[in-house]
């Protein structure tokens, strides 16, 4: 990864910060702000009932999120860094996700993220002899479907109207209107555009 991305998603240079060793991934700034994410989420969201998406979309907008009107994140997903985080009209986070938004993560309008769903835009660089973190965002198209327990890995764009289907796994790009399963995901067959 290039400096200048790192310097745009705050990661800090393994080699100096010794983050291998312990030292910080992350600015000072940047890891006050999650903390602070952490505990106002933990407090005042963590626990409310499925009906107060509203309430937990102005927190979530409070710390920089870019929500639409009727964006619906549940209570229990954890969202890692809210400010990387894009949800379009009619979007839905379900029960227990993680969007581990080191990049930025887009979730297009009618796009639903089902209960134990994983984004994970951040990794390694295994050749790398400090280990350095690496981050590439997650793109999700308009009416798109990441179904229960599946994985999105960093840099991956699904197609308007894709399907991950329940546990699948995805490292690359998933083509429009197409059913996806399986570790890694494979397509299974197209999806049929309802009226």
């Amino acid at each position: 990864m290039s400096g200048n991305a790192q310097e745009n998603f705050g990661i800090l240079g393994a080699s100096k910060s010794g983050s291998r060793e312990g030292g910080p991934s992350f600015g000072a700034r940047h890891r006050a702000l999650r903390l602070a994410w952490g505990i106002t989420w933990e407090l005042l969201a963590a626990w409310t009932p499925a009906p107060l998406h509203w309430w937990r979309a102005c927190l979530l907008r409070l710390f920089g999120a870019r929500l639409a009107r009727n964006a619906r994140v549940h209570g229990s997903a954890r969202i890692w860094y809210p400010p990387h985080l894009i949800m379009e009209e009619n979007t839905l986070i379900g029960r227990g996700a993680i969007i581990y938004c080191i990049a930025p993560v887009r979730i297009g309008r009618g796009a639903v993220i089902s209960q134990g769903a994983h984004l994970c835009t951040g990794s390694h660089d295994i050749d790398d002899a400090s280990f350095q973190l690496t981050a590439r965002p997650i793109s999700i198209g308009a009416n798109a479907w990441v179904a229960a327990e599946a994985f999105v890995g960093p840099g991956v764009s699904i197609g308007e109207g894709a399907v991950l289907g329940a546990r699948g796994v995805a490292f690359s790009d998933l083509a429009a209107r197409t059913v996806y399963a399986g570790n890694p995901a494979r397509p299974i067959r197209g999806r049929v555009a309802s009226s």
